[in-house]
């Protein structure tokens, strides 16, 4: 069994791949965002099939739909969550081996009024909305507003979100971001939600505001620790690309150059494509957010579709060029049905489907319970062992 340098780990934000056993009780029962993808006529993605994509439980090869329906020459399998959520926080968390027990606070009421008070009070500006609402919408209804009084847009999702909108030409990017640092230091505990969002625009009237790519999330620091602390804690290499590092809260994450967000998908494949010809033994850990954030909330099913495709067509060109002790592994975070009811993430399982060299072919890893598997697998490969780190290691299973 060969050694393992690096690991590439790929995550389609919200490409999940069918409802959950507790899907009732988030209400999502019937959904399945890989199978609504799937029919789409911009979905072609041979590598992922050719990896066994529609070989994982709940799915077979289909002549009439798929690109590929040969036997599958990679790892595949899916993963069910543990976590009592389903956003990019507790998902990714999980992945990386620490549980959610308790959901993280939602507000579909908008927060409460001592929050925004208090908000108020250290920003010394006052707050417009405090309702759940859609980004592009609610800039298009209270952007003009904003621009009048220089109130803050202060809005939520059905995540465990703080997201506060402001124009660029009234709210410097900077200090849109020292906003979020004082909603992020107040919103802990009881109000401890996922992530404060900064969520800058331009445009000076309602027809034509756009939200730029400056986007900045704020997390809530992970209260336990996970494979990336463990990694780091061995002397490997922990790079995030995307919102990792956003997601973390920074922690376990290396501060370097390699560790970057990303303004698109092509932004983010094309950072961990230079990747390549970097020395460095660990993990590479890469979030794609426009599949949930442009296309699943937004019930595009074409557009979601489309972008997988150009995911695949990245995957196909990687794979050549990867060294023989590398590995890449791609799986999803939660769902976000677009062919879904309302605009939600949904509760879902989520794929895995991974290649290399070091790695036999044509393996299903089944149905795991804990997405934390793929973390404890990853520290099996650089021979880490963390206690601290739940979940149980397929690498036997998988390396050849």
């Amino acid at each position: 069994m060969g050694k393992v340098k690096r690991v590439f780990l790929m995550v389609l934000d919200s490409m999940g791949c069918g409802y959950e056993p507790d899907a009732d009780k988030f209400g999502d029962v019937g959904s399945n965002t890989l199978a609504s993808i799937r029919g789409s006529e911009k979905f072609h993605c041979p590598n992922m099939e050719k990896l066994g994509l529609f070989h994982i439980d709940g799915f077979e090869p289909d002549p009439k739909e798929d690109d590929y329906v040969g036997e599958p020459e990679g790892v595949y399998g899916k993963l069910q969550e543990l976590s009592m959520g389903k956003d990019t926080t507790v998902g990714h968390w999980e992945i990386a081996g620490l549980i959610s027990e308790k959901p993280l606070p939602t507000y579909p009421n908008g927060f409460p009024k001592e929050v925004i008070d208090e908000f108020e009070k250290r920003t010394g500006r006052k707050v417009l909305c405090n309702l759940p609402y859609s980004g592009t919408e609610v800039i298009r209804d209270y952007g003009e507003e904003h621009l009048k009084t220089g109130a803050l847009i202060v809005y939520t999702s059905a995540d465990s979100v703080f997201q506060i909108a402001a124009n660029e030409a009234i709210v410097p990017i900077e200090q849109l971001y020292e906003y979020c640092r004082i909603a992020r230091e107040m919103l802990v505990g009881d109000h401890g939600v996922g992530r404060v969002i900064a969520r800058p625009f331009i445009g000076d009237k309602a027809d034509n505001f756009t939200r730029t790519p400056r986007r900045h999330d704020f997390s809530l620091l992970p209260p336990k620790v996970t494979m990336l602390d463990e990694l780091q804690k061995a002397g490997k290499a922990s790079i995030g690309i995307g919102k990792i590092k956003d997601i973390f809260a920074g922690k376990g994450i290396d501060d370097c150059e390699y560790t970057t967000p990303t303004v698109s998908n092509a932004d983010g494949l094309e950072k961990t494509t230079k990747m390549l010809p970097v020395d460095f033994e660990g993990l590479c850990f890469v979030n794609l957010v426009e599949t949930d954030m442009i296309y699943g909330h937004r019930r595009d099913i074409d557009g979601y579709a489309g972008a997988i495709t150009e995911f695949d067509k990245w995957l196909g060109e990687f794979e050549k060029q990867m060294n023989d002790d590398d590995i890449i592994m791609v799986t999803a975070d939660h769902g976000c049905d677009p062919g879904f009811k309302g605009t939600d993430h949904t509760r879902e399982y989520i794929p895995f489907v991974a290649c290399g060299k070091l790695l036999k072919q044509g393996v299903n890893i089944g149905t795991r319970k804990g997405f934390y598997d793929i973390a404890k697998t990853i520290l099996d490969m650089f021979d880490i062992e963390a206690p601290e780190v739940p979940g149980k290691s397929f690498k036997s299973e998988i390396m050849a």
